[in-house]
C-alpha cells in the first residue's frame, strides 16, 4: 500500500511538471510572438528567444522545489522520515544540485555560444545576403570571443582558492568554515560555479537597473493609468493643423519664384518628417479608440488600481525586508572578508515571519516563494520593456509590441537569464532562515526535572539535524561574490527609492507609448493594426 501511495505520488508530481514545463512554453511562445516584429522576424532568432526565455522561468522554479525537498525529509515533530536515511537524502541533495549543474549549464551555453551566434549571424544576414557559409563564418568569428571569456572564467574558476582569510576567535566564522566543507564534499564543480557566479554578478547589475525601475513602474502605471485615445487624438490634430499652417507660411516664401534658403529648406525637412509621425499616430490612435481591447481596459480599470496598489505594497514589503536584512549582516556577520554571510537572524523582517507562520497550512508558503520568484521575474520583464535595452548611455534597443528587433529580443532573454541567476540571492536576502532550511524542524534536550525533547525551528547550521538547501550553499562558494551581492542589495533599494520618486513625478503614459517614432516607416503601421481591431 505504501509502494502504490508513493508511486502515485510520484506520478501526480511528473503530470504537475509536465502541465506546469507546458504552460512555460505556451507562455513564451505568447509573449515573443507578440512584441516580435513581423516584418523581420526569423524562425531561427525566435525559437532561440523562446528557448532562453524557458530556461529562464524554469531555472526560477528551482528554488521552491529545493526548499520543498529538504522540508519534505523530515516530520513536522523535527523526526526524520522513515524513507529519508543518510543515503536517501544525500541522493536528494545531489540530484537537486545535479539539476542547478545541468540548468546552469545550459545558461552558459545560451549566455556564451548560443545566443551570440544567432545574433551576429542576424547582423551578417542584414548586411550581406549572400552566401549563407560565410554569413556562418563571420558569426562564429565573434562569437569566439565570448567562449574565449567563458574558458578564461572555467580556468580562473578551477584554480581559485575557496578558502576565506582567516580570522581567529570567531564562532560566526567557524560556522561559516563548516558550512564551505560542506559544500567541498557534495561534489561541487569549482570551475562551473565561478562562471555562473560570475554571470550572477552581471545578473545583479542587471536587476539593479532593470528590476529595481519595474519594481516600481509596473505598479504605478497600472495606478495611474494611461490618457485616454481620444483626448490624445484632439491633441494630434491640433499639433497636425499647427504643423501644417507653419510650412504653408514657409512655402509661401517661394511662390514668386525665389527659391528657398538653405535654413528655411531645413526647417520645412523637419516639418514635413514631423507631419508624417502625426499622422502615423493619428492612425494608430483612431485604431485604439475604436478597438474592443480599449473598451475591454476600461471596463476593467478598476481591477487595475487594485492590483496596481497590491503591487505596491508588495514591492514596499519587499525593501523593507531586503534593508532589514542587509541591516543585519552589516551589524552581526563576520564582515566582508567572510562576504557577509550571517547563520541565523538577529533583525527579523516581515517576510521572513511571515514564511514560518504559512508553513502550518500545506503549500501556502511554497505557493508565496514562487509568486515572489514570478513577481521578480514580470517586474524585470517591465523594467526592460520601459527602459529599452541599454549600453551605459546609449539605447540600443527598443521592446515595442509587434515591433521588436530579433536583436533586441535576444538581448532581453539574455538578460532575463542573468537576472533569474541573481533572483536565488534576492530571495535569500529576503527570508534567509527559510532559504536556508525550509519548514525543518529539529529536536534538542530540554532539562525541566527530567531530560525531554523538544522541537525547534533550524535557526543555525546544524551538521547532522538540519539539511541546508543546494541554493544556499550554491550561493555561498565564494565569499567574494557573497560580498558583492552584500552590496548590490544596497545598490538595489537606492534604484528602487529613485525609480519611486520618479515614477510618482511622471504624468500618465500616453496610450501609444513608446509604439510611434519618427525613424517608423509607414509599412510598420501594418504590424500593429493586427492588434487595434
Amino acid at each position: 500500500a505504501k509502494m502504490a501511495a508513493a508511486a502515485s505520488e510520484l506520478l501526480t508530481g511528473w503530470c504537475l511538471f509536465g502541465l506546469a514545463l507546458l504552460a512555460i512554453l505556451i507562455f513564451c511562445w505568447v509573449y515573443v510572438r507578440k512584441y516580435q516584429s513581423r516584418r523581420e522576424s526569423e524562425v531561427i532568432s525566435t525559437m532561440t528567444a523562446i528557448f532562453a526565455l524557458a530556461v529562464a522561468l524554469i531555472s526560477s522554479a528551482l528554488l521552491p522545489v529545493d526548499i520543498f525537498l529538504v522540508s519534505y525529509m523530515k516530520n513536522q515533530n523535527g523526526t526524520f522520515k522513515d524513507w529519508a536515511d543518510a543515503n536517501v537524502s544525500r541522493q536528494i541533495e545531489d540530484t537537486v544540485l545535479y539539476g542547478y549543474y545541468t540548468l546552469y549549464s545550459i545558461i552558459l551555453f545560451c549566455v556564451f555560444l548560443w545566443i551570440p551566434f544567432v545574433y551576429f549571424y542576424y547582423e551578417e544576414k542584414e548586411e550581406d545576403d549572400g552566401n549563407i557559409c560565410s554569413q556562418v563564418k563571420t558569426a562564429l568569428r565573434y562569437t569566439l570571443g565570448f567562449i574565449t571569456v567563458c574558458a578564461v572564467l572555467l580556468l580562473i574558476g578551477a584554480f581559485v582558492p575557496l578558502d576565506i582569510p582567516n580570522k581567529k576567535n570567531s564562532t560566526e566564522w567557524e560556522k561559516v568554515k563548516l558550512l564551505f566543507e560542506e559544500f567541498g564534499s557534495s561534489h561541487g564543480l569549482t570551475a562551473l560555479s565561478f562562471s555562473i557566479s560570475s554571470l550572477t554578478v552581471i545578473g545583479m547589475l542587471a536587476a539593479i537597473t532593470y528590476t529595481a525601475y519595474g519594481m516600481s513602474a509596473l505598479p504605478l502605471n497600472l495606478i495611474k493609468g494611461t490618457t485616454s485615445a481620444a483626448y490624445e487624438r484632439l491633441e494630434n490634430t491640433e499639433d497636425i493643423e499647427e504643423v501644417e499652417q507653419h510650412l504653408l507660411r514657409i512655402k509661401s516664401k517661394c511662390r514668386d519664384g525665389r527659391p528657398l534658403s538653405s535654413r528655411d529648406r531645413r526647417t520645412v525637412q523637419q516639418l514635413e518628417e514631423r507631419l508624417r509621425t502625426l499622422r502615423r499616430r493619428e492612425r494608430h490612435l483612431e485604431s485604439i479608440e475604436k478597438s474592443w481591447w480599449t473598451k475591454f481596459c476600461e471596463a476593467i480599470r478598476p481591477l487595475k488600481i487594485v492590483w496596481g496598489v497590491f503591487f505596491i505594497i508588495v514591492a514596499l514589503l519587499f525593501t523593507v525586508s531586503l534593508f532589514l536584512s542587509n541591516l543585519d549582516k552589516a551589524l552581526h556577520s563576520a564582515g566582508f572578508d567572510s562576504g557577509f554571510i550571517i547563520l541565523g537572524t538577529n533583525l527579523t523582517n516581515p517576510l521572513n515571519m511571515l514564511l514560518p507562520v504559512l508553513q502550518t497550512v500545506f503549500p501556502l508558503d511554497y505557493i508565496l516563494i514562487t509568486t515572489i520568484v514570478m513577481y521578480f521575474i514580470f517586474t524585470s520583464m517591465a523594467g526592460i520593456r520601459n527602459m529599452g535595452i541599454w549600453f551605459f548611455w546609449i539605447r540600443l534597443y527598443k521592446i515595442r509590441r509587434g515591433k521588436t528587433r530579433p536583436q533586441a529580443l535576444l538581448f532581453l532573454c539574455m538578460i532575463l537569464l542573468l537576472i533569474v541567476l541573481h533572483t536565488s540571492y534576492m530571495i535569500y536576502s529576503l527570508a534567509p532562515q527559510y532559504v536556508m532550511y525550509g519548514s525543518q524542524k529539529y529536536l534538542v534536550q530540554v532539562r525541566c526535572n527530567t531530560f525531554k525533547k523538544k522541537k525547534r525551528s533550524c535557526l543555525v547550521y546544524q551538521k547532522y539535524q538540519c539539511i541546508v538547501t543546494r541554493t544556499y550553499l550554491f550561493l555561498h562558494k565564494f565569499w567574494f561574490f557573497s560580498a558583492a551581492y552584500y552590496f548590490g542589495n544596497w545598490a538595489f533599494i537606492a534604484v528602487f527609492l529613485i525609480g519611486l520618486i520618479v515614477s510618482c513625478c511622471k504624468g500618465k503614459k500616453s496610450v501609444i507609448e513608446g509604439e510611434v517614432d519618427e525613424d517608423d516607416s509607414d509599412m510598420s503601421d501594418d504590424e500593429l493594426s493586427v492588434y487595434y481591431r
